[in-house]
């Protein structure tokens, strides 16, 4: 482990303005998305895509690092370069995806394990030959009739730690993941207790392993209300809850903290992180941005797999870029 290349890659993660675009989608993913806009699921059509986003104008003014989809991470461009170099001659840094995805939790109803650790060790030293920067990893965390149970926490936490450290003795900076889902009809406050077992949960087995906080890039849901309560809490209160949360679990020296969107509204994404950073808080740490559908989703209504819509898109693209860089500055 090198942890001056650690923390460097870190702080070039979190520079202001600029947030991470997570691009990582899974071909299933990818194809559900696709579909639900009738565009045919093609490698092609994931390439078009997937090009239409990284050449959008002035992306790099707001986004510091791309997380890729192993298809993506080797995949080459309509021109023959490939993404991730194409992502470095732009000064993007390139990212990598390395869980396998969340899997039923046996024993445990409605519960999740990511799976992933196999031969982890051996992968992680070929993406870094190959240029990746750094690497994420995501656990599910569920609220429901009698859930989360402690086991399933832990179990998360633990496999996010032995992630961490592998990708550290790589000198590739981990993200560690573990989103509580807003899937729910849940009360804010139970929001914050689950959010809060788990950040304790995940510190503690980060801090048994020796793990080099800040050369370790938090990416958390945000506390907030589950999306089908009927009393939701407005966005002050979310960005109060959510600061003091992160205030009192996460260590001071932690290499940043960016946020995924988890099914909130673009509006909801972009304010809630611009309360964050409006200068109310004193923040030990970058809070920036991780967002996918918070950035892309309204660039791929637009574009609908049609060639003619190309332009709009990236227009979209660029504006919705913009104004999360914006929020991660409180402006």
């Amino acid at each position: 482990m090198d942890r001056e290349t650690l923390k460097t890659t870190a702080e070039q993660m979190m520079q202001k303005p600029k947030g991470l675009l997570a691009m990582d989608e899974s071909s299933p993913t990818c194809a559900k998305r696709f579909s639900a806009l009738n565009i045919p699921e093609t490698e092609q059509n994931r390439i078009r895509y997937r090009e239409l986003i990284v050449t959008t104008p002035k992306l790099s003014e707001y986004i510091s690092g791309a997380i890729l989809f192993d298809e993506t991470f080797h995949q080459k461009m309509s021109s023959g370069v490939l993404f991730r170099d194409y992502l470095k001659s732009i000064g993007i840094l390139p990212g990598i995806k390395v869980d396998a995805g969340a899997k039923d939790f046996s024993n445990h109803p409605n519960e999740k394990i990511t799976e992933g650790l196999d031969r982890l060790r051996e992968r992680l030293v070929d993406y870094e030959a190959q240029g990746a920067k750094f690497c994420k990893w995501r656990a599910v965390i569920t609220i429901g009739n009698k859930i989360p149970s402690e086991s399933c926490i832990r179990s998360n936490c633990n496999a996010l730690a032995r992630y961490a450290s592998l990708c550290q003795e790589n000198n590739l900076v981990p993200i560690v993941e573990p989103e509580v889902l807003i899937n729910g009809d849940h009360s804010i406050e139970k929001c914050d207790e689950v959010t809060r077992k788990t950040l304790r949960c995940l510190f503690d087995e980060l801090k048994s392993i020796d793990i080099y906080f800040p050369g370790v890039i938090l990416k958390p849901s945000m506390v907030i209300s589950g999306d089908t309560n009927n009393h939701r809490a407005d966005y002050e209160t979310v960005a109060d809850m959510t600061v003091n949360c992160l205030k009192e679990l996460c260590p001071k020296d932690l290499g940043g903290i960016a946020f995924l969107s988890g099914g909130q509204t673009n509006d909801e994404a972009t304010t809630h992180l611009k309360l964050m950073n409006s200068g109310k808080y004193e923040l030990p740490w970058r809070v920036t941005f991780s967002y996918a559908r918070a950035i892309q989703q309204s660039a791929l209504n637009a574009w609908s797999g049609k060639d003619e819509n190309h332009e709009e898109a990236q227009s979209i693209l660029g504006e919705r870029a913009k104004l999360c860089s914006d929020a991660s500055i409180g402006s």
